[in-house]
């Protein structure tokens, strides 16, 4: 028994320490290209072009953000268009996705398996770009609003509906609700006063998930937006950057009438894919102690 022991210490050690290098290699995989963005946007444009990207630069430059503050009234605006439609959206769409999910948890809603086997068939099938878009635009003209941003593709999401309604499954007793509804509770006193304080770190997750497609949405402007007052902050990094690729293209003509252009775009490029991730560096710490939770007892099948 002794020698068996031992040998299960020896295992468990060998299983940590191959572990801790594993995640190690995969944490160093994940940061180092955003270490890499972040140097390269700091990096010359002369050394950047020459030597390429590298950890350890020859010149250092703040050229490529003394632009982007040349943006900076540009950039605000679409900052708050983002930071706007991503609470917005976020906010309405947790509500949305719980109230939907609370009453596929419970065994005596009987139309429980009929909803379920609907939001599990849009995780399947959908009906296309070309008919979302006429509906959208002809039937519900949303085009050119800020309803264009918050309502198509991300506002209900089959795949949180359904890990919120586990989550509520699994981990609120029934006995508990049976014990409100005795007391006089009504179902939506149930579901804000016993549901939702219980359901923090699935709310929480479902809320990243959404909040994160939002803030990186360019799509929902590009079909329904060409107003650059409705412009988020990802569909203005990526004009702006077609635009500096324009005037890199233009160069040679520029040049031979006199005009040289010196526009530093490869660093512009690296800073605005730091400037477009910034807010999600900031949030993500604050949340991720709910993150792992909510997705590991949310996802148990119920």
């Amino acid at each position: 028994m002794a020698n068996m022991s031992k040998l299960m210490d020896r295992g468990e050690r060998v299983f940590k320490g191959f572990s801790i290098v594993v995640l190690t290699a995969i944490m160093l995989c994940a940061f180092l290209p955003f270490l890499l963005v972040i140097i390269a946007s700091l990096t010359d444009e002369t050394a950047l072009v020459r030597n390429g990207y590298s950890f350890f630069p020859k010149g250092w430059s703040l050229s490529a953000y003394t632009y982007m503050q040349q943006q900076a009234n540009i950039i605000f605006r679409a900052y708050l268009v983002s930071i706007g439609v991503t609470a917005v959206g976020t906010a309405v769409s947790l509500v949305m996705t719980a109230m939907l999910a609370y009453p596929m948890s419970r065994r005596d809603f009987k139309l429980r398996n009929v909803f379920s086997f609907i939001v599990f068939f849009t995780m399947l099938f959908s009906g296309g770009i070309v008919p979302a878009y006429i509906m959208w635009t002809r039937i519900f003209h949303i085009n050119n609003t800020y309803f264009a941003l918050l309502i198509p593709n991300y506002l209900m999401s089959a795949f949180n509906v359904l890990l919120v309604r586990n989550y509520f499954k699994n981990n609120v007793p029934a006995a508990l609700i049976e014990s409100a509804q005795i007391d006089g509770a009504s179902e939506l006193r149930i579901f804000f006063r016993i549901m939702l304080p219980l359901a923090v770190p699935v709310c929480v997750t479902v809320g990243l998930f959404t909040g994160l497609a939002y803030w990186n949405d360019w799509i929902n402007a590009l079909y329904y937006v060409d107003r650059p007052q409705f412009y988020g902050i990802q569909n203005l990094l990526i004009r702006m950057m077609n635009n500096i690729q324009f005037l890199s293209s233009a160069q040679g003509a520029q040049v031979t009438s006199g005009m040289v252009l010196t526009l530093p775009s490869n660093g512009i490029r690296m800073s605005m894919a730091v400037i477009g991730i910034l807010p999600i560096l900031i949030v993500y710490p604050f949340l991720q102690k709910y993150l792992i939770r909510g997705v590991v007892i949310g996802a148990v099948k119920g």
